[in-house]
């Protein structure tokens, strides 16, 4: 009787255990489940109108759980831009670092994967968010333009400026010139997350054909050269 008592009481020992152990994985998995939930409802609602216990709730969490990693709405937004957009940019510029291309492949290599790893993802739906409420909330736009856009752009100048100094490229306004790399990026943003409803059906925005287009209007011009052979009709 007492070591069948003593075998049940084990079983019961080890469940404890194995709960406590699930509990605890749990409780280590609860941050990024909370920023997948934020990131969803910002994008889909915006900043303003995305509530924390909508957060908490889509999440599978308590309210009080989600205080316990992010004490505020704003401190949630900023580690979802953190987590998916500022926080690669040590990535990139290892790439830029140690790229061996022309520059003008480096041009076309950068906003393409820009396209496959943040354009065709639920984080781009951070930009649009950001251009729609930037006003209603300078914080959050101070924060965005020292993460996200001052890094971005200084990121283009440095491939713009790679490809004067070996003579790939003529002497450009710099300041200015990195707008022809971004504006086709934030128009794309803005079609898929904004304008797409406004789009015709029949002529839908192909990413990757439009990508391919503003590259070759960017690299090549629009204006026939002297030298050219003949011009494309």
């Amino acid at each position: 009787m007492r070591g069948r008592l003593f075998h049940v009481l084990s079983k019961v020992a080890e469940r404890g255990e194995d709960n406590s152990a699930r509990r605890e994985r749990r409780k280590e998995a609860r941050p990024g489940e909370l920023l997948d939930a934020a990131l969803q409802l910002f994008v889909e609602k915006g900043f303003a109108a995305t509530r924390s216990e909508e957060v908490a709730a889509r999440a599978g969490v308590s309210k009080g759980t989600l205080f316990l990693y992010f004490p505020s709405k704003e401190e949630l937004f900023k580690a979802v831009v953190r987590e998916n957009i500022s926080g690669r940019f040590a990535e990139w510029t290892q790439e830029f670092e140690e790229f061996e291309g022309s520059t003008s492949e480096m041009v076309r290599y950068c906003m393409r994967v820009w396209w496959e790893r943040i354009g065709a993802t639920r984080a781009s739906g951070i930009t649009k968010l950001m251009i729609s409420e930037a006003s209603n909330f300078p914080e959050l736009a101070a924060f965005y333009r020292q993460e996200v856009i001052r890094p971005g752009t200084e990121l283009m100048r440095r491939i713009l400026l790679r490809g004067i100094e070996r003579g790939e490229f003529r002497d450009l306004d710099l300041d200015y010139a990195v707008f022809s790399i971004v504006a086709p990026m934030v128009f794309l943003i803005m079609a898929k997350h904004s304008l797409g409803a406004c789009v015709a059906q029949d002529t839908p925005l192909d990413p990757e054909r439009y990508l391919d287009a503003q590259i070759d209007t960017l690299l090549l011009g629009l204006c026939v050269r002297p030298d050219a052979k003949g011009a494309r009709a």
